[in-house]
């Protein structure tokens, strides 16, 4: 029986789901070829994640903010390592919470907790506008970054008179050596990638940091334009977009691994 993407390859810059991704494209006839250009650590000290913690449990915050499913995960997984899982978990569940999308909503359900509010698009402008729609003035914010700093959502929440309290439970490393990343964009701009998939705006950082480093980013440009190129929703699309690559590839509603490898297919098989 021929598949739907029988014969095709298709490169994954995943890291923690590129398994599950790997294992969708491949019932669908594709070969994934596996390139994680980043892995998530958990931050080298405790102590700023504990001292958000322990405002969490204070009562201090009016609303959190959660951007990541991995956010919510690696707090937990602080909260356990300090004895402090069950009680962390109750003070959530009295928390008024809004998520920026489904992947912090999942990690959430994961622990019997669903956030009170969903971002009305999966982004920081997203979170902005349903933020605009809450008296929000005077109050205090807990906020889970997943980069060193949000300053759009700083600047709007500053300006809201909001006190926020922000804090990165993790930090990316890269995975894969310069040498691997290099073979990805010589195999692209040869054109023996059919597509490549990008889920986190780190990864694009990252493979354009090592094409730089050895001076092959015109090579890197021309395989994007010889691939079709897949996000997994609006903000990495934006990012491939100000390294002027084009996204054919991005779903417009539940931005998870399943809707995109579908749409992907969509696109593959015309």
């Amino acid at each position: 029986m021929t598949l739907p993407l029988d014969g095709r390859t298709v490169a994954l810059a995943e890291s923690r789901q590129l398994e599950e991704l790997a294992a969708m494209l491949a019932k669908e006839g594709a070969t994934p070829l596996r390139f994680p250009l980043l892995s998530i650590l958990d931050t080298p000290d405790d102590a700023p994640l504990l001292a958000w913690l322990d405002r969490l449990q204070a009562g201090t915050f009016g609303w959190i903010i959660f951007f990541t499913g991995e956010g919510v995960r690696r707090l937990l997984a602080c909260a356990e390592r300090h004895g402090r899982r069950d009680s962390v978990i109750a003070a959530l569940a009295k928390s008024r919470m809004l998520i920026r999308g489904p992947k912090p909503g999942t990690a959430l359900k994961e622990h019997g907790l669903k956030a009170e509010l969903v971002a009305q698009m999966p982004t920081t402008d997203g979170v902005i506008t349903t933020l605009r729609s809450l008296a929000i003035g005077g109050l205090t914010f807990g906020v889970q970054h997943y980069s060193d700093s949000n300053p759009l959502l700083e600047q709007f929440l500053n300006e809201s008179g909001v006190t926020a309290h922000y804090v990165l439970p993790y930090i990316y490393a890269p995975a894969s050596d310069a040498e691997r990343v290099l073979f990805l964009i010589a195999e692209m701009e040869a054109g023996k990638v059919d597509a490549v998939v990008f889920t986190s705006s780190p990864q694009i950082d990252r493979i354009f940091e090592v094409a730089k480093e050895a001076d092959r980013t015109a090579q890197l440009q021309a395989g994007f334009a010889r691939t079709i190129v897949a996000a997994v929703g609006p903000l990495v699309r934006e990012s491939l977009e100000k390294h002027g690559v084009t996204v054919q590839v991005c779903p417009e509603h539940g931005f998870v691994m399943k809707n995109l490898v579908q749409q992907l297919k969509r696109v593959m098989v015309k």
